[in-house]
């Protein structure tokens, strides 16, 4: 696949105006998060029998629940609840089939727990039933293009939106994905899909941006993307990277999905040290203690610490 054209109407300079308007916030609902400091943590809750790092084992309403409020004790700012496998290659599932294994979780949750809810879809009507069962951001790989009704739903919300770059879809996104600068040409297609959701009516302040970490990239795609968090933020919204557990790590740790938790806190603090704004991970108890130790010993100065 080409990538993105250069176009002069999107810009990749400090003159740009998205540059210059550059916001750290994100709109949910009616909060307004301010994002500095340590990274948000996302707590993903897979509710598939076939997702690549957990798959089939939070399949059930309780047993997905229970995980779901056991990542809020370990500090989960935010929980994801996905009902479909995107790992490369993955089956699509129906409508009905998604609908049925997380509107229920989402609506168990958000009873039980005020840490915000997302959901991880590219079908509207999943996300339409689940923003009415409490959820209020939705995370869609797609980026709002698989389904021609999401940006409608988003829209007539005051839904917070995760907007993911993806070249192809899982079926196909890993064969052979190629770009003439993976960094620009993300960059490129942020700008173009910002300003195209803002004419469909969803506003940039409700936007956080997701580059897409193994979702039609080669292992070397994910490391550029990964160290050039700065030029990535010049777009200007938050960023929100999802590298847990992921295939790219076995290129560099040769390591099965099973051994990645200690290369994944490795990456983390990397993203953190370049001002990340949301981490998505499978371990959030670990991946919190890393950044409050890094941070700790990286800004010693008047930190407190309790007495022994």
């Amino acid at each position: 696949m080409t990538s993105l054209s250069n176009d002069s109407e999107f810009p990749l300079s400090p003159a740009s105006s998205f540059i210059a308007d550059a916001s750290r916030r994100w709109r949910i609902g009616h909060e307004l998060w301010e994002f500095g400091g340590l990274p948000k943590l996302m707590g993903i809750v897979n509710v598939t029998p076939d997702s690549f790092s957990d798959g089939g084992q939070f399949v059930s309403v309780s047993a997905a629940s229970e995980h779901a409020l056991r990542l809020v004790e370990e500090g989960a700012d935010i929980l994801d609840i996905g009902g479909e496998s995107t790992r490369p290659g993955a089956v699509p599932v129906s409508l009905e089939e998604e609908l049925q294994r997380v509107v229920a979780v989402v609506r168990e949750l958000a009873r039980k727990t005020r840490v915000p809810i997302s959901i991880d879809t590219s079908k509207a009507e999943v996300a339409r039933q689940c923003l009415d069962a409490g959820a209020v951001i939705v995370n869609d790989i797609s980026g709002l293009t698989l389904d021609a009704d999401m940006p409608r739903v988003c829209r007539e919300s005051s839904c917070g939106v995760i907007v993911m770059h993806m070249q192809g879809i899982p079926q196909t996104m890993q064969f052979d994905p190629q770009y003439e600068d993976v960094v620009a040409d993300v960059s490129r297609y942020f700008l173009r899909r910002l300003s195209e959701l803002e004419a469909a009516g969803i506003a940039r302040e409700r936007i956080v941006l997701d580059p897409g970490i193994g979702f039609g990239k080669t292992a070397e795609h994910n490391l550029q993307l990964l160290s050039h968090i700065a030029q990535l933020h010049q777009v200007g919204r938050p960023l929100l990277i999802g590298h847990s557990r992921k295939r790219f790590l076995k290129k560099v740790l040769g390591r099965e999905v099973e051994e990645r938790n200690a290369g994944t806190l490795g990456v983390s603090l990397a993203l953190a040290a370049q001002g990340t704004d949301i981490l998505r991970v499978h371990d959030v108890r670990a991946t919190r203690d890393a950044l409050l130790a890094w941070h700790t010993v990286m800004n010693p100065k008047g930190i407190q610490l309790p007495d022994e």
